[in-house]
C-alpha cells in the first residue's frame, strides 16, 4: 500500500499567525520603515550637526529611499521564489553594517554611498517583510498589528533619540539606526514566518500560476499611483516639521514635545483601521484622507500660532497610516498572489524618495509656504488615483492559505 511521506519542514516552519511570526513581521516592519517614524530628527542632524543646507541634508535621505524603491522594484517579481528569512536577515545586518561605518565619517560623498546602500538592504527586507503579510489569512488586520508596533516604536525613538544626538552628536543617530538594523537582522533570522501561498484567493480571483504571473489590473496601478502621491506629501511636510517649528521661533523643547505627542497619537490609527476594516468603505476612506493631509500640511506650513502648529503636526502621520491600513486591504483583495504588496516599499518610498528633496528645494528657493501649496497639489491626484478604485465595502476574509512547501 502506498503512503505518502509527511514533510519535515512543516515542524518548524514559522507562521504569519503565530505569535513567533507576528513578532518578526513586528520588528522587521518597525525597522525597515524606520525612515517614516526618523525623518525630522534625520534631516535635522544632516542640517544642525553636518551643516548640510536643507537641499543636501534631503538629497541624503532620499538616497536612502531611492535604494529602498530600486531593491524593492527589483525583487517583488521574484518575492515567491525567494526565502523570506534569508532575504531580511542579510538585508538588516548589511544595512546595520553600514550605518556604522557612516557613523565614522562627515565625507557628504561617502555618507551619500552609505545611505543609497543601507536603502537597497532595507528594501530587501522591507519587500519580503511586506509580501509575507499580504499573503496572510487576514492582511487588513495583520498590516494594522505591525503598524500598531510602528507606532509604539516610535513613541521610544521620538523620546529618546533626539536626547542621545543631542548629547553625543551627529554621528549618534547613525549609531541608533545600525542598532535598530542589528536588532532586527537578529530576530528574523529566528522568528521570520514563512510566505503562504493562497490557490483558494488565487482561484476565487482567477489568478494565473506563478509560472505565468497576471500583469496588474489598471485599479491595482491607481492604487499604487495613490499611495506613492500620498508618501511623497507625507515625507515632504513631515521631513521639514522639527524645521519650521524652529524657524517660526516655537523654541527646542516645544517641538520636541510635539514630536512625542506625535509618537503617542500614532499609537491609534492601525488599531482604528482594523476596527473599522469592515465598517468603513475602503475607497471612502481613500478618497477622504488626502483631503485631511492637505488641510493639515497647509496648517503646518504657514501658521505662526504654536496650538495650530502642534495640533496638526501630531496628526498628519497618523492620517496616513490609517488611510494607508485600507490601501493594504483592499489591494490585497485586488491582487492576490502578493507580488503588488511585496512592492509596497516602492510604493511608499518613490514618494518618500522624492520628498525630502522636493521639501528642501522649495524651501529654498520660495520658503516653507511653498510646501502646502505642493501638498495640495499632489493630494488632488492622490484623490483622482483613489478614486478609480473599485466601489466595494470590506471584504470577507480571503480563504485560508495552504503553507507553501520549503
Amino acid at each position: 500500500m502506498k503512503t505518502t511521506a509527511p514533510v519535515p519542514q512543516e515542524k518548524t516552519m514559522i507562521k504569519t499567525d503565530s505569535t513567533r511570526g507576528r513578532i518578526g513581521l513586528m520588528v522587521a516592519h518597525c525597522a525597515g520603515m524606520l525612515d517614516t517614524v526618523a525623518l525630522p530628527v534625520w534631516v535635522g542632524t544632516l542640517v544642525a550637526a553636518y551643516h548640510f543646507d536643507p537641499q543636501q541634508a534631503g538629497l541624503l535621505v532620499t538616497l536612502f529611499l531611492g535604494g529602498v524603491v530600486v531593491a524593492s522594484v527589483l525583487l517583488a517579481p521574484r518575492f515567491n521564489r525567494l526565502s523570506g528569512r534569508a532575504v531580511s536577515t542579510l538585508g538588516f545586518l548589511a544595512c546595520a553594517l553600514g550605518f556604522g561605518a557612516a557613523s565614522l565619517t562627515t565625507d557628504f560623498v561617502m555618507l551619500a554611498l552609505v545611505h543609497a546602500l543601507c536603502g537597497a538592504a532595507t528594501g530587501a527586507a522591507l519587500s519580503v517583510t511586506h509580501g509575507t503579510i499580504a499573503l496572510s489569512a487576514r492582511p487588513h488586520r495583520l498590516f494594522a498589528i505591525v503598524n500598531t508596533a510602528l507606532g509604539i516604536a516610535a513613541v521610544f525613538y521620538l523620546g529618546i533619540t533626539p536626547q542621545i544626538v543631542a548629547k553625543a552628536g551627529g554621528p549618534a543617530l547613525f549609531l541608533v539606526f545600525g542598532a535598530v538594523m542589528a536588532l532586527a537582522a537578529l530576530v528574523s533570522l529566528f522568528a521570520f514566518p514563512s510566505a503562504e501561498t493562497a490557490p483558494a484567493a488565487a482561484a476565487v480571483a482567477g489568478a494565473p500560476t506563478m509560472q505565468a504571473p497576471a500583469r496588474f489590473g489598471r485599479a491595482v496601478w491607481f492604487g499604487i499611483a495613490g499611495i506613492a502621491l500620498v508618501t511623497v506629501t507625507q515625507a515632504m511636510v513631515f521631513s521639514f516639521v522639527e524645521r519650521v517649528g524652529n524657524a517660526r521661533g516655537f523654541g527646542a523643547e516645544a517641538v520636541a514635545g510635539v514630536l512625542i505627542a506625535l509618537g503617542f497619537v500614532n499609537l491609534l490609527p492601525a488599531p482604528l483601521a482594523a476596527l473599522l476594516e469592515r465598517r468603513l468603505p475602503a475607497r471612502l476612506v481613500l478618497v477622504s484622507a488626502p483631503v485631511v493631509q492637505a488641510a493639515l500640511a497647509v496648517t503646518v506650513m504657514n501658521t505662526t500660532a504654536f496650538f495650530a502648529y502642534g495640533a496638526a503636526a501630531s496628526v498628519i502621520v497618523a492620517v496616513a497610516i490609517f488611510s494607508h491600513t485600507f490601501a493594504f486591504g483592499l489591494l490585497a483583495r485586488l491582487e492576490p498572489t502578493g507580488r503588488a504588496l511585496s512592492a509596497t516599499p516602492a510604493m511608499l518610498m518613490t514618494g518618500a524618495a522624492i520628498g525630502p528633496v522636493l521639501g528642501g528645494t522649495l524651501i529654498k528657493f520660495f520658503g516653507y509656504g511653498s510646501l502646502g501649496i505642493a501638498a495640495i497639489v499632489l493630494c488632488c491626484g492622490a484623490v483622482l488615483c483613489y478614486s478609480r478604485l473599485p466601489r466595494q465595502s470590506a471584504a470577507a476574509p480571503r480563504p485560508t492559505p495552504a503553507p507553501a512547501q520549503a
